[in-house]
């Protein structure tokens, strides 16, 4: 075992090697929750597939991880399966698939104000490419019998937020039913599909959300009952777990990393 980073505010244990000589790919990995996530992989002794339409962000996730870049636009249906096969490539072998990538644009609020240019940019890439990925990864698990696919969906898939991001929240919504229905119909070939489900996240997409509008900040922060937002790291452990064997019979589901966000009605003060 090494030890991992810890995030501020929260303890955590050894890191386990749970995931030696398998190859996972990771979309959206050059920042965020995607480059904890390949970061954490990693050091459980992954092959990892840094996927990023950033190149000098997903370059630097790769070498910093040893592992494989792959300039991916998620939304382009040759590119997602160039990624995979890249993968396969390389490593022989896709067992892990962490769908990740997302978008959260300034445009993208109420119903009422959200135009159809913002709807359609936000479903491509949030949902769409989740699709894209899938239908990718899914020839080479079946191939093997056996396989992870971990799609990032979010807490307001299954709860509702007058703080609105329309496009944004029906997407993950997709993700998660998706997700679901792809887990029950290849479960008998040994693939799990999941839909990781996590609360408000430290990451620079969110902070530059809440630094344009403190406020809305807060109306959200008061809901979490640990009174905090999640850290990148604390993400990318669950989805460890969920890509390795520890998670054998977890499948379908939304996987909520929450704080609890999802089960309160009133918050401490």
């Amino acid at each position: 075992m090494t030890e991992a980073t810890t995030p501020a505010g929260t303890a955590q244990a050894p890191v386990c090697r749970r995931l030696v000589g398998r190859t996972a790919v990771v979309t959206g990995a050059g920042s965020g929750i995607g480059l904890a996530a390949v970061r954490r992989l990693a050091s459980e002794g992954a092959h990892v597939v840094c996927a990023d339409l950033d190149s000098a962000r997903g370059k630097a996730a790769a070498e910093e991880t040893g592992g494989l870049f792959v300039e991916t636009d998620v939304t382009d249906e040759a590119a997602v399966e160039a990624l995979f096969a890249a993968a396969h490539e390389r490593y022989g072998s896709v067992d892990v698939a962490f769908n990740n990538a997302g978008i959260s644009p300034p445009d993208d609020d109420s119903i009422l104000t959200t135009g159809l240019d913002a709807w359609q940019r936000v479903q491509q890439t949030n949902l769409t490419s989740v699709y894209l990925c899938c239908r990718a990864a899914l020839p080479y698990m079946r191939r093997q019998g056996r396989g992870s696919i971990i799609n990032t969906a979010s807490f307001v898939a299954v709860m509702g937020a007058a703080t609105s991001q329309i496009s944004y929240t029906a997407s993950k919504g997709g993700v998660l039913a998706m997700s679901r229905e792809l887990g029950v119909q290849f479960a008998r070939e040994g693939i799990r599909v999941n839909a990781l489900c996590p609360g408000p996240v430290n990451t620079p997409l969110l902070r530059e959300l809440f630094a344009k509008d403190p406020e809305r900040a807060q109306r959200r922060l008061v809901h979490v009952p640990v009174g905090r937002f999640a850290e990148a790291e604390e993400i990318a452990a669950a989805v460890a777990f969920l890509a390795s064997d520890d998670s054998s019979f977890v499948n379908a589901t939304d996987f909520l990393v929450d704080g609890g966000i999802s089960g309160a009605y009133v918050t401490p003060l």
